[in-house]
């Protein structure tokens, strides 16, 4: 039985310029996040946040940091 490779979503950090490439799950979460920041709502940012910092520190070290 063949294992089914999940497809990767390449971010951009928009200040540092580095990239990180993310799954389907983590892209959601992270622009939830960049979503949250936007509308000011920064109790869901930091809730987002704490969980893709948990789901992938070092893409968080790259994106969010």
């Amino acid at each position: 039985m063949k294992k089914q490779v999940e497809e990767k979503i390449e971010v951009t950090n928009p200040y540092s310029g580095q990239s990180i490439s993310l799954t389907e799950e983590e892209n959601k979460i992270y622009l939830s996040v960049k979503l949250a920041e936007l509308m000011g709502n920064y109790k869901l940012m930091q809730k987002q946040i704490s969980k893709f910092s948990r789901l992938n520190p070092k893409a968080y070290m790259v994106l969010l940091d």
